[in-house]
């Protein structure tokens, strides 16, 4: 028989030793194991640790494609979930899959849920996440909207721009820390001021190591370029941290073709009509022919 059936025989035997195991796997590809069990527990390459504190609401599940949910709990700790990987935004969309499991025997185990990480919630030492089942992802917004601005993301399969290009891309350390999200690094004469703004800016070292914030704007001033994000970094880094910048881009047509020379992908509607051509109307100094206001 299978784990599934084998451990159906086990519960309809009414004495049942089960637990519940769940197996976290974040953006990064850290898997993290958790069960409710006093002991840890481990099968499919992961332990599940008992120390964790970690315990899950009872399961809300439905027929059809009605979005199965449920959320999990736990205690802050170092050795698995900590307030700074939480604030940095790690454990956002991370991956969850929960398994019911005979702890006598591992092999009789089946899996009760598949989702990822909606909210999390922090306080008091503890943590609340929200979990949401696989059918959660079918409730997303489908399709494109017909607007001047492009709507791909920089760099991404539909832009398909390489920012890896020398000049599109600066890795440097932070000098110094004015406020929280505003940032003095070395000055670089090389690349004009603004060409950061609306831009990316990632961490790869440091505590905040592989957490991305978004570039307000980048200034110069006479020693130091000044580059503020519009929201901070969850986890604040220090003097000395690597900052990568990635080029920025206003999404429109002019711009990605002079700066990124990438208009073949653009993927807006320049030529759309404003709102204004409801009430526009002929007038005798200019052409009234019906041709294409752009040539």
């Amino acid at each position: 028989m299978s784990g599934r059936d084998d451990l159906l025989t086990h519960l309809g035997t009414g004495t049942s030793t089960v637990s519940t195991c769940w197996a976290v796997t974040r953006r990064d590809g850290l898997v993290l194991g958790f069960t409710d069990h006093d002991r840890d527990l481990t099968f499919e390459g992961v332990t599940f640790k008992a120390a964790s504190g970690m315990t899950a609401r009872s399961l809300h599940q439905t027929n059809g494609l009605s979005v199965d949910n449920t959320e999990a709990m736990g205690a802050l700790s170092d050795a698995a979930v900590t307030e700074d990987d939480l604030l940095a935004g790690r454990f956002d969309g991370a991956e969850v899959v929960s398994w019911i499991v005979n702890w006598q025997d591992v092999s009789q185990r089946m899996k009760s849920f598949a989702g990822t990480f909606g909210e999390v919630v922090r306080s008091a030492g503890a943590f609340r996440a929200e979990l949401r089942g696989l059918a959660d992802q079918l409730n997303q917004v489908q399709g494109l909207s017909y607007q001047r601005s492009c709507s791909a993301v920089l760099g991404d399969g539909q832009c398909k721009f390489n920012l890896t290009l020398p000049g599109y891309f600066l890795e440097t350390p932070i000098l110094g820390i004015e406020a929280p999200g505003v940032y003095r690094i070395a000055r670089e004469v090389s690349i004009a001021e603004g060409w950061f703004d609306r831009g990316r800016a990632r961490m790869i070292s440091g505590v905040a190591e592989g957490v991305v914030g978004l570039v307000k704007f980048d200034r110069d001033d006479a020693t130091t370029r000044r580059v503020e994000l519009w929201i901070d970094f969850g986890v604040t880094p220090v003097v000395g941290d690597i900052l990568r910048l990635e080029a920025g881009c206003d999404k429109m047509a002019g711009t990605c073709q002079a700066k990124f020379g990438n208009f073949l992908n653009f993927r807006g509607f320049p030529h759309i009509p404003g709102e204004d051509w409801m009430t526009s109307y002929p007038v005798s100094s200019g052409q009234n022919n019906g041709e294409s206001l752009f040539r």
